[in-house]
C-alpha cells in the first residue's frame, strides 16, 4: 500500500511541477508577448521585460521581435520615365510596433517580408517609373554646376560632364529612396509594422542594355584619352621648342665667351711676340726662321733660292762658315 501510495505522490509531483511551469513566462528586453486563450487574443500586448503568469494548458504566450528586423527584396526590372530598363535591388529596415495587430494580419515574420516585398516593391516601381534614370542614379548636380562654371580641368570626371552633356537633376536618389518609403510607411501600420528605411541597394542596366551602354563608356573613354594625348603632345612640344631655344641661348653664350677668351689670349701672345721682338729684333728673326727652316726642310727637300732671297739668309751664313 505504501508503495502503491508513493507512487502516487510523485506522480502528482511531477504533475504540479508541470502545470507550475506553464503557469509562469518570461519577457526580455528583445521580445513582446501576445496572450491567446484557445487561439484567441487576450489582454493587450506585454512589451515591458519580466516575470509573468498565465493559465496553464488554455493560454498560450506568443512572443515576437521588438528589434529592428531586415528585409532584402529580390531584383526587378523596373522602367523609368525616360524610357531605360533598369534592374532595382532594394532593402529595408522594419520593427513590430503592434504585436496584437500583427499577430492577428501576418502571424508570422516570415509571412511578413513576404508582404513587405508586395509594399516595398510596388512603392518602388511607383516611384522610379515617373523618374528619370539621372535620378536614381545621382544625388547632387555638383559636378554639372562645376561644368557650367568652368571647374577644374584636372578633375577626369569633369571631361566626363562635358562630353555626356549630363542633365541635372530634380529630386535625386536620396530623395527617390525617402519618397519610396513613405509611400510604404502608409500601408505598412495596417498589419502593425513600422518601416524605419528603405534603401536602393544597386541599379543596373539589363542586360540587352549593358552592350551599348559599356560601349559607350569605353568611347567617351578612349574621346578622353585622345584629348589628353592631343594635349600631352602640344606641350611636349612646347617643351622641346623651349629647350631649343634655351640650348641655342647657351650656345651662343658659350660661343661668345669662348671667342672672348680666344681673343684675349691671342692679343697676349701678340703682346708677348711684341715685347720679345723690341728687346731684341735680330734674336727674334733668327728663331723665327729657324722655325720655318724646321717645318718646310728636311732631308729629302731641295730648294732653289737666289742668293738674294731673306729665306737663303741664314743658311749662307753657314755655308761661308764651313768652307775651310
Amino acid at each position: 500500500m505504501a508503495k502503491y501510495l508513493s507512487g502516487f505522490l510523485g506522480v502528482l509531483l511531477v504533475a504540479a511541477v508541470v502545470i507550475g511551469g506553464n503557469c509562469v513566462y518570461t519577457v526580455d528586453e528583445t521580445k513582446q508577448v501576445v496572450l491567446t486563450q484557445f487561439g484567441e487574443p487576450i489582454g493587450g500586448p506585454i512589451t515591458k521585460a519580466g516575470l509573468y503568469f498565465k493559465l496553464p494548458v488554455i493560454q498560450t504566450a506568443n512572443y515576437f521581435e521588438k528589434r529592428i528586423l531586415p528585409w532584402d527584396g529580390d531584383p526587378n526590372q523596373i522602367p523609368t520615365l525616360d524610357k531605360r530598363y533598369i534592374w532595382v535591388d532594394t532593402m529595408a529596415r522594419w520593427r513590430i510596433v503592434d504585436p496584437l495587430k500583427f499577430m492577428q494580419s501576418m502571424g508570422n515574420e516570415s509571412a511578413a517580408l513576404g508582404r513587405l516585398d508586395d509594399i516595398v516593391d510596388s512603392a518602388a516601381r511607383d516611384a522610379i517609373s515617373n523618374a528619370n534614370l539621372v535620378e536614381a542614379i545621382r544625388d547632387s548636380n555638383r559636378l554639372v554646376e562645376k561644368y557650367e562654371q568652368g571647374g577644374d580641368k584636372d578633375e577626369d570626371i569633369f571631361l566626363d560632364v562635358g562630353e555626356t552633356g549630363l542633365e541635372k537633376i530634380k529630386i535625386g536618389r536620396e530623395e527617390l529612396m525617402k519618397s519610396i518609403q513613405k509611400q510604404a510607411s502608409l500601408i505598412a501600420p495596417r498589419y502593425g509594422i513600422e518601416l524605419i528605411d528603405v534603401r536602393i541597394k544597386r541599379i543596373n542596366y539589363v542586360q540587352e542594355v549593358q552592350k551599348k551602354v559599356y560601349e559607350r563608356m569605353i568611347s567617351e573613354r578612349k574621346r578622353a584619352a585622345e584629348k589628353y594625348r592631343s594635349e600631352g603632345q602640344g606641350k611636349k612640344a612646347e617643351i622641346e621648342g623651349q629647350m631649343t631655344k634655351e640650348l641655342q641661348d647657351i650656345r651662343s653664350q658659350a660661343y661668345k665667351a669662348a671667342q672672348e677668351l680666344m681673343g684675349e689670349a691671342d692679343a697676349e701672345a701678340i703682346k708677348i711676340y711684341a715685347d720679345a721682338y723690341n728687346k731684341d729684333p735680330g734674336f727674334y728673326s733668327f728663331l723665327k726662321t729657324m722655325d720655318t727652316y724646321k717645318k718646310t726642310i728636311d732631308k729629302d727637300t731641295t730648294l732653289i733660292l737666289s742668293t738674294d732671297n731673306d729665306f737663303y739668309q741664314y743658311l749662307k751664313s753657314l755655308e761661308v762658315e764651313a768652307l775651310p
